[in-house]
């Protein structure tokens, strides 16, 4: 079962998609806990990805879902790269930090989604904004009680803007979001297959804190989030944490891992994107790692941010580490697409979550 069709078009899939056939299950009853202000069920729900629209926010609200994160918006219309956007890759070991290995793609998916490791390239398409501010709107009276609804958000450059331009968009875009009815706003500082500059602000400290700043100039009481790549050297995520701190109040980490990734024909799978992102299995030590370090930093230096982990959750224990650490919460970004009901068990095995 995939509720995301790979074979098909982003449009398709916004279209006509999920495709979920199955019966809705039970949700446990599970305390609620606080996740900046709202009152959730759990703290696992779905990174921005796949949520398309208000159709696959209530389909993954009805599954069990809490934190539901509607798939990242622009000030425009983008269309998606063209197929492929979604393969999976070989993976017999996990990635390790600072390597550049290449990836090859998979011959067949593994039976166990627990065991994926996929490659995305969709270059953060968008719906324009008189279509997706509504349809917020609707997401937003579609989710249920103990849930929550975030808006991802990303800035669009304009030729000769410069840095100005970008921030004025991120804040157009942010408050656009908050009217339209999301509780929490992400602001996407981080895109391993966008080659213009919105795809890379949060390796620039001063560039991150700047447009941290502005986005909380013009969200004075919704909270902000803020969603970081993966760091290969912990005293640059140091840098980042702190040039954020005192504006946003958690950051979302990691947005996958970059890598080569080749066909049989030893050519680019995604076509003039070589380097793209890596979900699943193969990436969650790495996003432990620099999860837990983004935890320890904020401790030793009080700077107020909290961590909201992704990377590599594909098995009911893999939030356990995430937890442990000390994050606030865990989304996931491809698994839900392969075991819609994985959040079910989790919440049955671990209700503190």
């Amino acid at each position: 079962m995939e509720t995301y069709r790979r074979d098909r078009s982003y449009r398709w899939n916004y279209e006509r998609g999920p495709s979920f056939s199955g019966s809705f299950p039970a949700i446990p009853d599970t305390p609620l806990k606080d996740f900046f202000g709202s009152r959730v069920s759990s703290r696992l729900g779905v990174a921005a990805g796949i949520l398309l629209n208000s159709k696959w926010i209530e389909c993954y609200s009805r599954l069990g879902f809490d934190v539901l994160t509607y798939k990242t918006v622009r000030s425009r219309e983008r269309p998606c790269y063209p197929l492929p956007n979604w393969v999976f890759v070989e993976s017999k070991k996990d990635l390790e930090a600072g390597s550049d290995e290449i990836l090859r793609i998979a011959r067949r998916r593994p039976r166990d989604p627990a065991e994926v490791t996929s490659a995305v390239c969709f270059g953060m398409p968008s719906q324009p904004p008189e279509v997706w501010r509504r349809d917020v709107s609707r997401a937003h009276s579609r989710i249920r009680r103990g849930q929550v609804l975030v808006v991802s958000v990303v800035g669009t450059p304009q030729e000769g803007g410069g840095e100005e331009s970008l921030v004025e968009d991120f804040c157009r875009c942010a408050r656009w979001a908050s009217e339209a009815g999301a509780s929490i706003v992400e602001a996407n500082f981080s895109c391993p297959n966008v080659c213009t500059a919105e795809g890379s602000v949060y390796q620039d400290p001063g560039a991150s804190g700047r447009l941290a700043a502005a986005l909380r100039d013009v969200l004075p009481s919704t909270p902000l989030l803020i969603k970081s790549g993966h760091f290969s050297d912990h005293r640059r995520l140091g840098n980042f944490y702190r040039a954020v701190s005192g504006s946003a109040d958690g950051v979302v980490l990691v947005n996958g891992v970059s890598r080569r990734v080749l066909g049989a024909d030893n050519k680019p799978v995604f076509g003039d994107y070589e380097r793209v992102g890596i979900l699943g299995k193969a990436i969650h030590p790495a996003a432990v790692s620099n999860v837990t370090a983004a935890v320890e930093c904020c401790r030793r230096n009080d700077l107020g941010v909290e961590t909201i982990a992704v990377g590599g959750v594909t098995g009911v224990e893999h939030p356990g580490p995430f937890f442990d650490a000390g994050a606030r919460g865990v989304v996931m970004g491809g698994v839900p697409m392969l075991d819609p009901l994985l959040a079910v068990r989790m919440k049955a095995a671990n209700p503190q979550w």
